[in-house]
Formats: C-alpha cells, sequence, structure tokens
C-alpha cells in the first residue's frame, strides 16, 4: 500500500467513524426523550437521571464525530496538496482553541508508554515530563483530577520542568485525567487553551470522548491513524544500554533521559543514536 493509498483509506474510516458516532449521539437522544417524557408523567427521578446521563453520552458521541470528521478533513486536503501530513490530535487541540494538545497513555503504575502530540511545542512538553518524572500529565494521573497552572505558578508547581515549559513559549496548561471503568488509561495535556475552556461542558465532552470512544470503543484506532509514538526506540536503546553498561533497565533508561535533558539532542535522537551504534556510554560514566 502506497501512502497515497493509505491516507484515502485513513481518511474513509475516519469519516464512517464519524457517521456512526453521530448516529448514536441521535439514538441516546432519542432515548434521553423518552425518560424525559416518563419523568414528567411519573415524577420519578430515577427517569430525569438517565435522561441527563443519556444526553452527557450523546454529547461525548458529538464531540468524538466532530473529531474524526476535523482529521478527515485535514486528511482529504492533505491528499490535494495543502500543507503536511496531519495528525488526529492537531484536531483535539483546535476544538480546544489551541495549536498544542498531547495525550499520553500510561500503565498501572503511572509510567508513561505512549504519546501523540499535534505539533512541536506539545511534544517537547511531553517529551520534558518523561525526562524529569514531574508535570501536568504525571499529577493529573495520580491523583485524577484536572490539574491546571498559569504563569508563575507553573514554575513553582513544577521546580524544573515548569522553567523548561515556560522555555517553550506556554504561558498556561491544563491537564485531565482518562478514566474509563475505574481506571486511569492516561491524561490530555493542553497547553495554552481558549480563555474559559477549562472546566466547560465542551472540555468535558472531549475528555469523555477520547477516553470512551476514540481509545476504547470496538471500532476504535488507538494509534490514532499512526500518530502514537510508543517510544519503542527509546525502550529498545534502555534495554541494549543495560546489556552493555550492566545495570537494570531502568537505570539505562534514566540515564539516557538525563543524557537527553542535559544535552542539545533530543531523546529520540539520543536512543536512535544508541540503537545504530554511533553512540557508547561506558560502564560507570555519568549523565
Amino acid at each position: 500500500m502506497t501512502s497515497g493509498e493509505g491516507s484515502v483509506d485513513q481518511a474513509l474510516m475516519a469519516w464512517r467513524r464519524a457517521a456512526s458516532a453521530r448516529t448514536r449521539a441521535a439514538r441516546a437522544e432519542e432515548a434521553a426523550a423518552r425518560h424525559e417524557i416518563l419523568a414528567a408523567t411519573t415524577g420519578r427521578e430515577i427517569h430525569q437521571d438517565m435522561a441527563a446521563a443519556l444526553h452527557a453520552t450523546a454529547g461525548c458521541h458529538r464531540s468524538s464525530a466532530k473529531l474524526q470528521e476535523a482529521f478527515a478533513r485535514r486528511m482529504t486536503g492533505w491528499e490535494q496538496g495543502d500543507g503536511p501530513r496531519p495528525r488526529f490530535m492537531s484536531g483535539v487541540a483546535e476544538a480546544c482553541g489551541t495549536s498544542s494538545a498531547a495525550l499520553t497513555l500510561v500503565d498501572g503504575r503511572q509510567r508513561q508508554l505512549a504519546v501523540a502530540a499535534s505539533d512541536a511545542p506539545a511534544r517537547a512538553a511531553q517529551d520534558l515530563e518523561f525526562m524529569l518524572s514531574e508535570g501536568p500529565t504525571k499529577d493529573a494521573t495520580q491523583c485524577r483530577n484536572l490539574v491546571f497552572a498559569s504563569h508563575q505558578a507553573i514554575e513553582a508547581r513544577w521546580p524544573c520542568y515548569g522553567p523548561a515549559l515556560t522555555a517553550l513559549g506556554i504561558h498556561e496548561v491544563a491537564a485531565v485525567p482518562l478514566d474509563s471503568s475505574g481506571r486511569c488509561l492516561g491524561a490530555l495535556a493542553v497547553f495554552d487553551p481558549r480563555p474559559g475552556l477549562v472546566g466547560t461542558r465542551t472540555f468535558t465532552e472531549i475528555v469523555e470522548a477520547l477516553a470512551r470512544t476514540v481509545l476504547l470503543d470496538p471500532d476504535a484506532d488507538p494509534e490514532l491513524y499512526g500518530g502514537t509514538d510508543h517510544r519503542d526506540v527509546v525502550q529498545q536503546a534502555a534495554g541494549m544500554l543495560s546489556v552493555h553498561v550492566g545495570c537494570p533497565v531502568e537505570d539505562a533508561l534514566a540515564l539516557i533521559k538525563a543524557r537527553a535533558y542535559s544535552g542539545a539532542e533530543s531523546l529520540e535522537a539520543l536512543a536512535g543514536k544508541i540503537v545504530a551504534g554511533d553512540l557508547k556510554i561506558a560502564p560507570g560514566e555519568s549523565p
């Protein structure tokens, strides 16, 4: 399959998923209307609660449809020669009124497993969290609550991450956990979002759409149309360094992170050199 054929398939898949989400939203609204009628005729509170829950579900599906449609439009435009290859997270960022947003997936110990970013600043911000082990995404997944900081509060809250983030030109960040069935999948981080967005129903629906349908729906694509990076090169480099230096993989990973943070190269570039054999680290060498 050529890249062109693949992008056409991705656009068609996104349109199909969007249509499915629209249909499910309509069904949820119809069910909500029935419960509202029952609430009015019987006076039972359970029907009011069901109607509210179904309205929320409908909003989640509508938000999912909008995100899929945004990606499909971008992919179609790219096929016609319009700009760089689109990322699914660019539509998420746009829905949040910004250009920078990142989705991070974590394991049961809140360790970062994968990341999908809308642009270079968002990716750099997530790399900083990965290297420094502090930041809004980490806090959001640990406390299972919204994390919000702006301006001086960013540097005060995260002594290492904060100054590095503001150095990227970012002045406000919000991170919210992606919860599903009692477990935390990860978090959505939004950088310099539209004023007043955080805490609104729109923001909640975007988060719910990501957690409930975009990532976990039976027809979902957790890879976000190829936009998710599982940090395979970094993990491979950590394994190779572990063998070469004779230390646990976690210690080797910490050394790679320290090297990347203290140097001019990105985490992936440094890991790529280790995997390619272009960089040797001697046993006992400090970062």
